[in-house]
């Protein structure tokens, strides 16, 4: 499989620092001009395969407060699809300034994981997480229609201990099972405890860390990963420090030694929005440099 037609192309995982506007149009819209803003980044500083920047709201409220039968923090019934497609017009706008986006849901255990049962239907989470992936199907299936290159389901609840990972998988698999593009799974933390689990899902990219958490290299190393995709975090999201290009040329490098180049994509280990600005487009810069010269030496 590829995604771009060149070994390392290089993405995002997430979430982008929020660039408030300000005059009439911000009172509309608040977060437009950082959706705008964090999509004129990613392709000023070379990605390849853009977000639109995930800025409306936490990852947990930015899903949930969309869907009937959630109220606040709280399930008080079923769990119903959104009215209307939560992250379309965000995606859409990206597919105007950009061919290649990925279309980013929170997985269903690390959203039902984010709530409490309130309510008689569900007799625990384990079922909850199950209607939460229809619901997530659903707008899956939007971010398909609109021509996203790839759909991400993050699960960060996975590497924790806290979540069903039996469950937690069919729900993945009942959303990758129903699309056309290719899913990535990413899971950020240790994986050292959960990775045979992880890997028993049915998807065509796994997406870890490795720049923070650089044992996950190790753990990975002794695994087969059935010609399935690695996406490859090599820049720290936890570290406001922006790393040299030749700090995160060394771990890309580190990579190429356990995976295939052709199999691999270059992003940061998670979400930048708790970095600033500057920040956070530093370290996406240096980031597409480090691949691009590491590219260089491959092909060339």
């Amino acid at each position: 499989m590829t995604l771009t037609g060149m070994p390392l192309p290089t993405t995002v995982v997430g979430s982008y620092p929020v660039v408030k506007g300000s005059g009439l149009f911000a009172l509309m819209d608040p977060l437009k001009h950082a959706v705008e803003t964090a999509v004129a980044d990613q392709i000023g500083a070379g990605i390849e395969i853009i977000s639109d920047g995930q800025v409306r709201g936490d990852m947990i409220r930015a899903f949930t407060s969309h869907l009937p039968g959630i109220r606040g923090s709280s399930v008080v019934g079923r769990v119903q699809p959104a009215r209307q497609a939560i992250t379309l017009a965000d995606t859409r706008y990206a597919l105007t300034r950009h061919p290649k986006v990925k279309g980013i849901l929170t997985g269903p255990s690390t959203l039902a994981h984010g709530l409490m049962l309130d309510t008689t239907f569900y007799r625990n989470k384990d079922e909850l997480v199950l209607d939460l992936a229809q619901a997530l199907a659903v707008e899956a299936n939007c971010l398909q229609d609109a021509g996203v290159r790839l759909i991400q389901i993050d699960e960060p609840i996975f590497s924790t201990g806290a979540a069903n990972i039996a469950v937690g998988r069919e729900a993945v698999n009942a959303i990758a099972g129903r699309l056309r593009v290719p899913v990535c799974l990413h899971v950020c933390g240790s994986l050292e405890d959960v990775i045979d689990e992880v890997l028993r899902t049915d998807v065509a990219i796994f997406d870890f860390e490795f720049a923070n958490n650089p044992q996950n290299l190790e753990v990975l190393s002794a695994k087969d990963l059935r010609g399935r995709m690695i996406g490859y975090g090599c820049v720290d999201s936890a570290d406001p420090a922006v790393e040299s290009v030749e700090v995160i040329e060394k771990r890309i490098e580190a990579g190429i030694d356990v995976f295939s180049p052709e199999l691999m994509l270059i992003d940061p280990d998670c979400g930048l929005r708790m970095q600033t600005r500057d920040a956070a487009l530093g370290k996406l810069k240096n980031m597409v440099i480090a691949a691009g010269r590491v590219r260089a030496e491959y092909t060339g």
